[in-house]
């Protein structure tokens, strides 16, 4: 009856150096942060936080922002921004009430992290889970597509000699057989991972539990391939033959039942590599463990592992552009709003996204899997 007017709420944003020295990517390019503080919003940087993207102090200080020396200065800020999960140091620096944006990855330390940031009553958003009015994850659409993509120039840096692999050329020539790339998951990233694999003329085969999403995939690469749904006997056939094996199975959103045992990869050829771009969540092979970009693959039954969380941190600057492009006009339509509490009522794309708010853990698959009460997030924001 009565409308609220809005009021346009500056922000301050903190964007700190990476803890992890392998994740070289940055959440907001110069350009980006050159937008943002013509709207009157304070850019607070840590100082060589751009650096592995090749994006220096200067660059950001040129277009406005503030660059600090300690991250201790950054974590006074409103708004966190940042690429990987908050460290335990770092959710120390915290203070109460604060907004951390940043990814989740379902590591075993990730428990423990989650109950550092509940008892600061942080509002905390994964901004991979965040969706947009299409009901389309933007973030994970992104990094899906350069995933996918890298994850083939990967494969091939596994199967050349190079890195001890076969000695096999990815893809194919005249006279000589193809190299056969299996893709699970037929999503953005099992999209792109196709698109480069075919490009290389490598011969594709893609799995998935949806015929639509098959058929779509289909539509969209215009030609024909062979596609299946997750019939083990046919699985199990292919992966004998398989030179690469891709994983882009979500475990959250297939509840772990689509994943490939250790013995479904003893039968995979020697030398063959398998790349698990959901090892994030968890990964989606049986013999899968997390690795860094130092020391990325590990072999075992004979088959290579690449098994990195932060795959397109591989292509920094790439990645990068391509986040900024979706964090700046989210952070515009927050400030719009008048602050992201607000924002949070009448976005539900950006509500997917929280797994704590004001300290209450909000998302129950987290919840169930480290032991931690989950509270319905729509039921908490009529109470704050």
């Amino acid at each position: 009856m009565l409308e609220v007017s809005r009021q346009n709420k500056k922000l301050v944003i903190g964007i700190p150096k990476e803890s992890d020295e392998t994740e070289s990517r940055i959440p907001l390019t110069p350009e980006a942060v050159e937008l943002l503080v013509n709207w009157g919003h304070e850019i607070i940087i840590e100082s060589e936080a751009g650096k592995l993207a090749n994006y220096t102090d200067h660059d950001y200080s040129e277009k406005g922002a503030q660059i600090v020396k300690t991250s201790q200065e950054v974590f006074k800020a409103q708004i966190i921004l940042k690429i990987s999960p908050l460290l335990h140091a770092e959710i120390d620096m915290l203070t109460e009430n604060q907004v951390v944006m940043s990814s989740l990855h379902l590591t075993p330390e990730a428990g423990q992290q989650i109950k550092g940031l509940m008892k600061k009553k942080t509002t905390a958003i994964a901004f991979e889970s965040i969706r947009d009015d299409d009901g389309a994850y933007p973030v994970v659409r992104a990094m899906s597509s350069i995933a996918g993509s890298t994850s083939i120039l990967v494969a091939a840096e596994y199967l050349s000699n190079v890195n001890e692999g076969k000695g096999v050329m990815l893809g194919g020539v005249s006279g000589i057989t193809p190299t056969e790339v299996v893709i699970l998951g037929a999503g953005t990233a099992g999209e792109f991972a196709a698109r480069a694999a075919l490009g290389l003329g490598a011969n594709v085969k893609i799995f998935d539990d949806s015929v639509k999403r098959l058929m779509e995939l289909q539509d969209i690469l215009g030609q024909r391939l062979y596609t299946s749904i997750f019939h083990r006997q046919v699985l199990e056939r292919v992966l004998k033959t398989a030179d690469v094996v891709i994983g882009a199975i979500i475990p959250e959103e297939t509840k772990g039942r689509l994943m490939i045992t250790e013995d479904q990869v003893k039968l995979m050829k020697k030398g063959s590599v398998i790349v698990d771009l959901s090892i994030d969540k968890g990964g989606c092979f049986e013999t899968s463990e997390v690795r860094r970009h130092t020391d990325p693959a590990f072999v075992k039954h004979g088959v290579i592992h690449y098994c990195v969380p932060n795959i397109t941190a591989r292509v920094a600057r790439t990645s990068s552009i391509a986040l900024s492009n979706v964090f700046t006009p989210l952070l515009s339509d927050i400030a719009d709003t008048g602050g992201i509490k607000q924002h949070l009522k009448e976005d539900s794309g950006l509500r997917h996204g929280v797994y704590i708010y004001n300290g209450i853990l909000t998302n129950s698959y987290l919840g169930g899997l480290y032991n931690i009460p989950a509270r319905d997030i729509n039921l908490l924001m009529a109470a704050f």
